[in-house]
């Protein structure tokens, strides 16, 4: 489905080095992703150059630009169809990636993809408030990502929980970033972190992209998270 030759020559030309045999799993993800779209909705992105720039570039390339310790624990909230978790996790072999999402149809897509393309990761079926506050999951991760779940504010709300003081935050937003940076600034704090830079690039379409960077300093008090009635009627601002 995806033309190999292009999609190293895309790669290179961000400075990511993919193996053939990684470009050959990113390609049987694609054509699963396909197959499966058909009968649930995973994504409105078909299109073998869609898929490519706009799922397994855009879910690599921000990860260049800020440190992946080797063998880090990250749970991708919400995480859908896999991005950026299953184009991180095939790059980067070494994490050790846990899929959080609250649809069971979605994790069991989720399975077969990680089965078909050889990958191990742990697949958890909740709901990210609840998952926050299970002791196994609570403050146990290296690393959190979402991308396209909610707005900062409440995604911060969602995410800082589950990991560890000193770990990292990544959120994946659009070029227009900014507001909704200024908005979540006290609910960032109020939850243990700590906004750090907010990285701006461009995917090869012109899309504008922007990498929020929160640290963890301190542990999430265990009033939050919340649950979605209460974030949306009592927004930490």
């Amino acid at each position: 489905m995806i033309d190999l030759t292009r999609a190293q020559s895309l790669f290179s030309e961000h400075q990511i080095s993919l193996s053939l045999s990684q470009l050959e799993q990113l390609d049987r993800y694609a054509q699963l992703l396909v197959e499966w779209n058909q009968k649930m909705n995973l994504t409105a992105i078909t299109d073998p150059e869609g898929i490519l720039i706009k799922h397994f570039l855009d879910s690599i390339l921000p990860f260049t630009l800020v440190p992946l310790p080797q063998g880090a624990l990250l749970i991708d909230v919400g995480t859908g169809a896999g991005f950026p978790a299953i184009p991180l996790l095939i790059w980067r072999p070494d994490l050790q990636i846990t899929l959080l999402d609250s649809l069971k149809k979605r994790l069991t897509f989720l399975e077969a993809a990680l089965s078909t393309c050889g990958l191990a990761a742990q697949v958890i079926h909740s709901r990210a408030e609840d998952g926050g506050r299970r002791p196994d999951l609570r403050e146990q991760f290296d690393l959190a990502t979402a991308r396209a779940v909610a707005n900062l504010r409440e995604l911060s709300e969602y995410c800082l929980p589950y990991i560890k003081p000193g770990g990292m935050f990544y959120a994946l937003k659009g070029g227009d970033a900014a507001a909704e940076i200024r908005g979540a600034e006290k609910a960032i704090h109020l939850l243990g972190g700590q906004l750090g830079e907010s990285i701006s690039y461009s995917l090869p379409d012109g899309s504008g992209r922007t990498l929020v960077c929160v640290k963890k300093i301190s542990q999430t008090s265990t009033k939050y998270p919340r649950n979605a009635a209460k974030m949306a009627k009592s927004p930490l601002t």
